[in-house]
């Protein structure tokens, strides 16, 4: 398995993820605006432009976006994003941590190792204690976080997306500085 940052050397397995969930349906988190884009090159550039302050569009905040590649035939069967810092939304709602797996490739531990690889990534960037959220009914997802430590805070209301999601809590201070 690969953790790497999208490029067009993987446009087919990109789409062909993306294609996946416009025909089973999910919420695509930690995917950014993939959803929106029929050319992996635009979503590429949108990726990049979001890695900087200065060229984060308006109302987001600095992110890394990473795809999760199966070596063996290239396929991305995940996609997880590190938000640099927050926003108001993102302190409420959605953390610092957005991931997906591809329907077709769930229960496979893929989302547990996913995120095992990027905190250390999180800790680089200078963030001492993640934030992840998850819907209230994704047990899938809330073993995920308590897997890779996260600790339960609370359970909030989100108004936009009239959902309840769960807050937890990972904590990097003890995690060595590479």
């Amino acid at each position: 398995m690969l953790l790497t940052e999208p490029t067009l050397e993987y446009d087919k397995e990109i789409q062909s993820y993306r294609r996946e969930f416009l025909t089973y349906g999910g919420s695509m988190d930690g995917c950014g605006s993939l959803r929106r884009f029929d050319k992996t090159k635009d979503w590429i550039d949108e990726v990049i432009a979001c890695k900087k302050e200065e060229t984060t569009p308006k109302n987001f905040v600095p992110c890394t976006q990473y795809i999760y590649v199966r070596k063996s035939d290239k396929k991305v069967v995940g996609v997880i994003q590190i938000r640099h810092y927050f926003n108001e939304f993102l302190e409420k709602y959605a953390g610092h941590i957005g991931y997906s797996v591809c329907p077709s490739e769930r229960k496979k531990g893929y989302a547990t190792e996913m995120l095992r690889l990027v905190l250390p990534e999180c800790k680089r960037l200078g963030i001492e204690r993640v934030l992840i959220t998850c819907l209230t009914d994704n047990e899938g997802s809330r073993k995920v976080i308590k897997k890779c430590g996260g600790v339960y805070e609370s359970t909030v209301y989100c108004p936009e997306e009239d959902v309840c999601l769960e807050r937890y809590w990972i904590d990097l201070t003890d995690m060595e500085k590479k």
